[in-house]
């Protein structure tokens, strides 16, 4: 039964959840995805200056962003944590409306499927992109990806909860939907890093993601017993 004290541990629950697994996803994003990215933004900065000559005084112009070393690590985990306490009670929330038991392993299975959701279903049409790679409309991007993962959660809802042969279905059918309708490419396909480089961005990330979200739901399931 949800009230006050269910909130407020629920609460609790995602805080610490959070704090750890964004600290935890910026560790591992140190070690797996930046130094990439880093590498990528050198081949974008050069095809720029390949473009214009005026690629320095339109520099000046771009707003501001933390400077690479510390500085850059702070705001990432920052970012992080802010994203993965935001996550963890989602997570939370659906252990409470399951109204079950939680455990650590139920959690790692909350956080398998928020991993589906969110990371893996959308990769499979706009998969992770290196600075300076080509891409299509903003807007139009994000209303696909916002469709994948919708279409996804409740899919996944329905075939792991559903009773009836019938709403499984649905979900099976709510799972494929989005596939079925090309995700946004752009005009043309282009990348200033090297296609070994890009593909290495995308193991990292998928590597980087699949530890955030297990890390996530593990210890969501870990700290948050409402059922105990």
């Amino acid at each position: 039964m949800f009230n006050l004290t269910t909130f407020r541990e629920l609460v609790v629950a995602a805080l610490w959840t959070g704090l750890l697994a964004g600290l935890l996803l910026t560790a591992v994003q140190q070690i797996q995805v930046i130094p990439t990215l880093l590498k990528a933004e050198v081949y974008e900065e050069k095809a720029a200056a390949a473009v214009t000559s005026t690629t320095e005084h339109v520099l000046e112009q771009h707003a501001w962003q933390p400077e690479n070393g510390w500085e850059r690590t702070v705001y990432t985990a920052v970012a992080n944590i802010s994203l993965a306490v935001g996550f963890a009670l989602m997570i939370g929330a659906g252990m409470c409306l399951r109204d079950s038991t939680n455990n650590w392993r139920k959690g790692l299975l909350w956080g398998l499927a928020g991993y589906l959701t969110f990371f893996v279903a959308p990769s499979l049409g706009l998969p992770p992109e290196v600075p300076g790679t080509t891409a299509a409309k903003l807007g139009d991007r994000q209303i696909w990806w916002l469709m994948t993962v919708l279409d996804t959660g409740f899919g996944l809802s329905l075939l792991v909860f559903a009773k009836t042969r019938v709403n499984k279905f649905y979900g099976v059918v709510l799972l494929a939907a989005p596939h079925l309708i090309n995700a946004p490419q752009p005009e043309v396909h282009g990348s200033a890093a090297p296609a070994e480089l890009a593909q290495s961005f995308i193991v990292a990330t998928v590597f980087a993601n699949a530890v955030f979200w297990l890390a996530l739901g593990g210890l969501m399931g870990l700290f948050y017993k409402q059922g105990s």
